[in-house]
């Protein structure tokens, strides 16, 4: 069967589960994924078996198969770590489950910005911000910010180098590319595929100004 995106939401491929979620234009979730509490910005997409849960992600952010975000904790200061604290229900009718605990767990989002890289199997953890344009590498935890541009790897995740130098990398997110609409990315494509970084922001840099 082709793949066909579309401006009017997402493609949902078979056995996914989503709960209380926003989903783009032109955005696509891999078969078996999980969904829950979040928002996928436009052209973003995520591959098969992802769980991804209280997070905010930009624009055309690319997800390998199998990454976490937004892992939830247990209560490691309680007497047990167990869910029959907050899953109470589950083990007695008669007690609700806790419903401050989920709050306070939902509130502690992921926010990845537009144009993130994130590889197979990666974890970030919640609380986290990742930078505009940035790569986390296959199997990273990430437990803390990524500047933008940046590139991380490992358990837990460090810096590997930048992507670009500062200073491109300040100007691609003045430029903010991932702002344009369809058409004027359908018109840029070929530049996109063909121009070395430099080339593509005097080209574009000097369009904006104009």
């Amino acid at each position: 069967m082709t793949r066909q995106l579309s401006p009017d939401g997402a493609l949902v491929h078979p056995d996914c589960t989503i709960r209380d979620s926003r989903l783009g234009a032109w955005t696509e979730i891999g078969a078996g994924s999980v969904l829950s509490n979040m928002t996928m910005g436009d052209y973003s997409y995520c591959a098969r078996g992802c769980d991804i849960a209280n997070a905010t992600i930009g624009k055309f952010v690319n997800i390998a198969a199998n990454v976490r975000i937004g892992p939830t904790d247990h209560p490691m200061d309680r007497a047990s770590l167990h869910h029959f604290l907050y899953r109470s229900n589950l083990y007695w009718q008669q007690e609700a489950d806790d419903a401050a605990f989920f709050k306070a767990r939902a509130a502690r989002r992921v926010r990845i910005g537009h144009d993130v890289w994130i590889g197979h199997g990666a974890i970030i953890r919640p609380d986290v911000s990742i930078g505009n344009g940035a790569v986390v590498g296959a199997g990273a935890v990430v437990t803390r910010d990524v500047a933008p541009y940046t590139v991380v790897v490992g358990v837990p995740a460090e810096k590997l180098r930048r992507r670009f130098p500062k200073q491109i990398a300040r100007r691609l997110n003045e430029l903010a590319w991932w702002d344009w609409d369809h058409d004027r990315l359908r018109m840029a494509l070929s530049d996109f595929r063909h121009l070395e970084i430099e080339a593509f922001l005097a080209k574009y840099e000097d369009v904006t100004l104009h």
